[in-house]
């Protein structure tokens, strides 16, 4: 019979996941300025139906989707009592139109029921943590990175968002097993993190790797991570691929892009 790891190798493998988040914090809380949440950037109803158009698609297209569902609709019940072709036109420009018309009115009609038609959803931070997460985790189509969302982005509770950035950044780095799968993430992830630092390492990660860590390469000679890199190391070797520095930096005094200002608990531009 297998065997898996023993008590010694997963406590090694924590602490080393806990010298990797001192180093994100340190390191990458300097060149990303040390993000902390300012409070919910849209209503839970809102960010719900935001997370589920932003599902396989770019943030600009869900927004694009957002906001003509918005103007179209003046309230969640009309979302709700929508003709469903009518809603996947309405929201056609974020990109799998037919599957996220359906899933939006499957959840808004349990949000309708649960809350009794208020569309409140401030029992999710009154209640315990592992509650609040299962319920958000049993409304169609949400999992575990949606639940983190929106647990730590409306109520600032101590969950951390697995999305595709996280993942590699924190892979990359050799804070995850390799092919760990995002769920099995999020408890590797979470149980090495104080409550304290679930928003600034998520929206550290992300920054670093859409600026820095990207995929399928790198730009290595950007990062300040290098010297704790496990692929860093491969790279270094020629055994795994990296970008040359960029000829021309990103202008520091830029506005922030769209996604920036929401991950920052900004509201959503006009």
């Amino acid at each position: 019979m297998a065997r898996g790891p023993s008590s010694q190798k997963r406590a090694a493998d924590r602490r080393k996941r806990r010298r990797l988040a001192d180093a994100v914090a340190e390191r990458l809380g300097e060149r990303y300025d040390h993000p902390t949440w300012a409070g919910p950037r849209v209503d839970a109803v809102s960010e719900l139906v935001l997370t589920i158009l932003s599902q396989n698609t770019a943030d600009t297209n869900s927004f694009r989707a957002f906001t003509a569902l918005r103007d179209r609709y003046a309230s969640w019940d009309q979302v709700l009592a929508a003709a469903t072709d009518e809603l996947e036109e309405v929201i056609r420009p974020g990109g799998l139109a037919p599957t996220k018309s359906k899933r939006i009115q499957h959840v808004l009609a349990e949000v309708h029921s649960a809350t009794d038609g208020t569309w409140d959803l401030s029992f999710l931070g009154e209640w315990p943590l592992l509650e609040a997460r299962e319920w958000l985790t049993s409304l169609p189509g949400i999992g575990r990175k949606t639940a983190a969302i929106i647990l730590l982005f409306n109520f600032g509770r101590p969950q951390l968002p697995v999305d595709t950035h996280v993942h590699r950044v924190a892979s990359r780095l050799g804070m995850l097993p390799p092919r760990t799968s995002l769920e099995r993430a999020h408890d590797l992830l979470e149980e090495v993190l104080e409550p304290a630092e679930m928003y600034p390492f998520h929206v550290e990660l992300i920054r670093h790797g859409r600026d820095t860590c990207r995929a399928p390469r790198p730009i290595c000679g950007l990062c300040p991570m290098t010297d704790v890199c496990a692929y860093y190391v491969q790279a270094a070797r020629g055994r795994a691929p990296m970008a040359p520095i960029l000829k021309a930096l990103p202008d520091p005094d830029a506005p922030p892009r769209f996604h920036d200002e929401l991950i920052h608990g900004w509201m959503p531009p006009e």
